[in-house]
């Protein structure tokens, strides 16, 4: 009988730690798509080293399970998608019946993942770095872990340098940039994201992360950006994506494309008059042609050749 609750209590527990890490993606408290990924990843871990499952098939079937409950959280985040749908997929591939074997698997692979991953944003930082000089001014729009490595290796190169972010609202997601930014060292202005056109003029290049990546090279990231784009556009200044190629959505090969969530209006005005309609989206697409390149693990690409790219480098996408 002991045996029994304790079991109980230990799949009651591994569900809470899904579920909560689920629900901290959810509401904003892990932002931007590496550090999702990275605590998606760690939670099939945990999975795997306290689930109960009795076969091989229950076990599987509880991985697609914690799948499911984290592309819920957050269907924009191909990155989180692919990493998962990778790991899974090796151990759907994988013959053996034991259930240690199995789990072990699991944590084997979901760790190799997180560490080639980490080696992509070095490498894509590096690539990246190279286009921020002595004297240049950059512009940056919400938060993205790589975007903010890159710029803080160009300081780490020697290279001094300034930064205009934007607040993002409504969450507010470009304080973070401003922080982490300010902790390097990096001189650093922040404006209200209406502010955009006023200070864009004076920058030297925009750089800006990106959720999920189409078929096309289109961009999908935080609302405003497919704004920035323009205005980087119409003042010719260049205008830099910075993503792992693993934000590529295989799904828009067949036309299909993310869905644009729409966030709760009490974001924007918790108070508002209940007959007044607020709309929220948390993303925009920024079409191909606005974009300079593509900073990513393979150097610095057209966007449109993101099919090619991903399919040479990691081809169990397809």
């Amino acid at each position: 009988m002991l045996h029994s609750n304790t079991s109980l209590l230990v799949a009651e527990n591994m569900t809470t730690i899904i579920q909560d890490t689920a629900e901290k993606i959810r509401n904003l408290q892990i932002r931007g798509a590496r550090n999702v990924t990275i605590a998606a990843v760690e939670a099939l871990q945990i999975h795997a080293t306290q689930t109960k499952a009795k076969n091989r098939n229950q076990f599987l079937t509880e991985l697609k399970e914690t799948q499911a409950i984290f592309v819920a959280a957050r269907e924009t985040e191909p990155l989180m998608c692919n990493a998962l749908c990778n790991i899974i997929s090796q151990i759907k591939n994988t013959p053996n019946q034991n259930l240690d074997i199995l789990r072990e698997a699991v944590i084997i692979n979901a760790s190799r993942f997180l560490k080639d991953l980490e080696n992509t944003r070095e490498q894509t930082a590096e690539n990246g770095a190279t286009r921020i000089q002595e004297g240049t001014l950059v512009f940056t729009h919400c938060y993205s872990s790589t975007v903010t490595r890159l710029l803080i290796k160009a300081k780490e190169q020697g290279k001094n340098f300034q930064v205009i972010c934007t607040e993002t609202r409504p969450a507010f997601q470009g304080r973070i940039t401003a922080k982490e930014l300010l902790k390097g060292g990096i001189d650093t202005t922040f404006i209200v994201d209406s502010a955009a056109h006023t200070y864009i003029k004076d920058a030297d290049l925009v750089v800006v992360g990106a959720d999920a990546i189409t078929s096309e090279g289109n961009v999908i990231n935080k609302i405003g950006t497919a704004n920035i784009a323009v205005l980087a556009h119409e003042t010719h200044k260049p205008f830099y994506v910075v993503s792992e190629l693993l934000k590529f959505d295989p799904k828009t090969l067949s036309g299909e494309y993310k869905k644009i969530e729409h966030r709760t209006s009490k974001e924007v005005w918790s108070e508002a008059p209940p007959e007044l309609t607020v709309r929220n989206p948390a993303f925009d697409v920024t079409q191909c042609h606005y974009i300079h390149g593509l900073i990513c693990e393979e150097g610095i690409i057209a966007p449109q050749t993101i099919v090619e790219r991903v399919r040479k480098r990691y081809p169990w996408v397809f």
